[in-house]
């Protein structure tokens, strides 16, 4: 009688842990489904560039407006995730945080054709950018798959610019793309999922570069500043 009451106590605290558990990750869930649409409506905005040189500098502004409503939920998941428990979930938020990552250095890419560092998105999304073993925090892998995704969308946008006539885009992609692709053979991937976006890399720079000869065979590279030369 003394075991069975044991061991219907045990396995009570088990079942009770595991409500707990379930009712953390249905708390999780809700927040990532309302920041994720965020990301959504983002994409949506920036695909003008595409398009439109004039819409860019509007759909930046507005893309950095939802970045901030986007704050506020990952402020919500910090609030709610246990510190010792950031892996436990990460998978939560894995998907959803690479696509911030290649939004944000997407956006601020337009604005000052830099590199966002891996610090500055951190801060614009309002979390940590130091990997500690406790904590809500950015990872490295999120960030650089981010970064791998905004090279396809550069790509894609080299080919683009040539369409509505606008020359001297792709140069100016294709020197940021190749900086970031030797930044990237820097590294000893063994991330199976980051190996094979990186993979994917060589892919975005042979477009660009067919791009770029394609122009300058047709002689409409644009010329040099003999003032900046």
């Amino acid at each position: 009688m003394g075991d069975n009451h044991l061991i219907t106590s045990i396995f009570t605290e088990f079942q009770k842990t595991l409500d707990e558990e379930q009712e953390l990750r249905e708390v999780i869930r809700t927040v990532c489904k309302e920041v994720d649409q965020i990301s959504r409506e983002a994409v949506t905005i920036l695909q003008v560039i595409h398009h439109s040189e004039d819409g860019t500098a509007p759909a930046c502004q507005r893309a950095r407006e939802l970045f901030e409503k986007a704050r506020a939920g990952y402020a919500k998941l910090r609030e709610t995730v246990p510190a010792t428990d950031y892996y436990k979930y990460h998978d939560h938020w894995r998907f959803m945080t690479q696509r911030y990552c290649f939004l944000i250095s997407l956006t601020i890419w337009l604005e000052k054709g830099i590199l966002a560092t891996h610090e500055t998105v951190a801060d614009v999304l309002g979390i940590s950018a130091v990997e500690e073993k406790e904590g809500f925090h950015l990872d490295v892998e999120d960030y650089l798959v981010g970064l791998l995704q905004m090279c396809t969308e550069l790509s894609r946008l080299a080919v683009n610019a040539v369409t509505r006539g606008d020359y001297a885009r792709p140069l100016q992609i294709s020197k940021f793309v190749m900086e970031l692709n030797a930044g990237f053979r820097l590294l000893n991937l063994k991330n199976d999922h980051l190996r094979k976006r990186f993979d994917a890399l060589k892919y975005d720079v042979k477009k660009i570069e067919e791009v770029v000869y394609d122009l300058s065979i047709r002689g409409l590279l644009p010329r040099p500043d003999p003032v900046a030369v």
